[in-house]
């Protein structure tokens, strides 16, 4: 073959392969551009569906009847969409618990009881949630009397069906401690108390909730103590210093008062007769305390009861008695901090109805409004 010719051929053939290879390249692009907008694709099609996801996750769930969701104090945000998810009342608490974080909610949750129906908007449920729209437990209700004494206190609230009487009066007169109750840690460690709790369970009328124990309704009567003596005047510790008394020895005085008048504005009086014969000294001679001695009230004490063998049988014992005798009344605790001025030293109840009494400074004079008692009785 001449040389030319070959060369010719030659040529020819780099010519068509670089022919071929310039033509393979825009096949290549449209391959790559395929590729990419595939991924797009598949992106777009898994972001659509977690979209869908999260979206169809957000719906109400369907409707139905309330229920009752309890919220623990403390409990976080997740725990809350999980007791949610439990209930019915959201479809997944996953995803409910990252809403609460893109919206910043959660933190204000509050406690309690929430009355809920399954097909409530996201938005309700936050908004009942935060504002602590909770059901209103079932409560009881009781009231103690002034001037009642733990074993009667016990007996009505057994009769109410309450409480335990026999477990209540244990706790009453056992020496424990008493969790956010100050005024109770007065009490002596006295073996003579008949009653340990006696006159520091506040006669009140009291609401609790449904199912209360023994123990909680004792602590929350204690704790009421505490509340109406942060009510006293300012300067009542400083009147109980200067009294020389302790606080024990006040709500006892208080106590022996609260059993022996009825009318508010004797009250001082009377604690004025209790100050002076202690101050004498002389046997306070408290019928009201000879009655606590003998457990069961009577209309009209005998000459035999007095002879009682008891720390609390104040005509045979000088001073006061261990403690009190029944649930003072704030006025009893009141005229026990600021007694009267006066000189008496006796005083006797009027038999005309009214339920006064009739004051003397001497044992004559006391005598001598004995008889006019007398004479007035109806």
């Amino acid at each position: 073959m001449p040389e030319e010719k070959q060369q010719s051929t030659t040529e020819k053939k780099k010519k068509k392969k670089k022919s071929n290879k310039n033509r393979s390249r825009p096949k290549t692009w449209v391959i790559s551009l395929w590729v990419v907008l595939s991924l797009i694709s598949i992106m777009a099609i898994g972001a659509g569906i977690v979209l869908y996801y999260v979206w169809s996750n957000l719906q109400p769930t369907p409707a139905g009847d309330a229920k009752q969701v309890t919220i623990s104090r403390g409990m976080s945000a997740n725990s809350v969409a999980d007791s949610l998810e439990e209930n019915g009342i959201i479809k997944n608490s996953f995803v409910f618990g990252y809403y609460l974080q893109l919206k910043d909610e959660g933190a204000r949750f509050q406690a309690g009881t929430y009355e809920m129906k399954p097909g409530m908007e996201n938005s309700e449920i936050i908004a009942m949630l935060n504002a602590g729209d909770t059901v209103a437990e079932e409560t009881i209700r009781f009231t103690i009397p002034e001037g009642f004494t733990v074993l009667q206190i016990a007996d009505k609230l057994a009769a109410d069906g309450l409480i335990n009487k026999d477990k209540f009066l244990d706790l009453a007169e056992n020496g424990r401690s008493w969790k956010e109750a100050e005024t109770v840690l007065s009490i002596p460690d006295n073996d003579k108390l008949h009653k340990r709790l006696e006159g520091y369970m506040f006669p009140e009328t009291y609401e609790m909730k449904k199912g209360s124990t023994e123990e909680e309704i004792i602590a929350r009567m204690l704790q009421e103590t505490d509340r109406k003596l942060s009510g006293l005047p300012d300067d009542w510790q400083d009147a109980m210093e200067a009294s020389g008394r302790t606080l024990h020895e006040i709500m006892t005085i208080a106590s022996l008062i609260e059993r022996e008048v009825v009318v508010d504005e004797e009250r001082p009086l009377v604690a004025s007769v209790i100050y002076n014969r202690l101050a004498e000294p002389m046997r306070l001679q408290i019928d009201a305390a000879v009655q606590y001695a003998l457990d069961e009230p009577k209309e009209r004490l005998m000459q035999k009861d007095l002879e009682i063998d008891s720390p609390y049988n104040t005509y045979k014992n000088d001073g006061l008695p261990p403690g009190p005798i029944a649930s003072p009344s704030l006025a009893s605790i009141e005229a026990a901090l600021y007694p009267a001025e006066s000189d008496y030293l006796f005083y006797v109840t009027k038999k005309d109805g009214s339920q006064t009494h009739l004051f003397a400074k001497t044992y004559n004079e006391h005598l001598r409004n004995i008889e006019k008692s007398e004479k007035t009785a109806n």
